[in-house]
């Protein structure tokens, strides 16, 4: 792996139950500081994904810390970065390298679905 990698796939584990079973609203799961997001930023992650909710806290006031940490708003408008969300790795992937196949529409907006497909990388 390279030592700044543009995408990184956070995976917790905690989303490991039957694919879309676990009811997450209500129990305030966990979350990314906003340091961190604004740290992997700074080393270049450009493709956050994570198998939880959101990277910030469930009842922020709307002030959606990590993500304007990691896409630098209101300084910038950066519209090379993507967030993930609520993506599923099974336990049974092991840790490592992977190539990405990140399919999003093509359209303008705050959100969008998407289908994220890691492939393994062969030796």
């Amino acid at each position: 792996m390279s030592a700044r990698p543009k995408t990184l796939v956070l995976r917790t584990l905690l989303n490991d139950e039957a694919a879309g079973a676990r009811q997450w609203s209500g129990t305030n799961p966990c979350y990314l500081q906003s340091t961190a997001c604004a740290w992997l930023r700074s080393i270049g992650v450009k493709h956050l994904l994570l198998d939880l909710p959101s990277v910030d806290r469930e009842e922020d006031g709307g002030v959606l810390a990590a993500h304007h940490a990691f896409w630098d708003f209101p300084a910038t408008i950066d519209l090379e970065r993507t967030i993930a969300e609520m993506m599923r790795v099974p336990s049974e992937v092991p840790d490592g390298d992977y190539l990405l196949r990140a399919s999003m529409p093509h359209l303008i907006n705050d959100a969008a679905p998407s289908r994220p497909v890691l492939y393994a990388v062969l030796p």
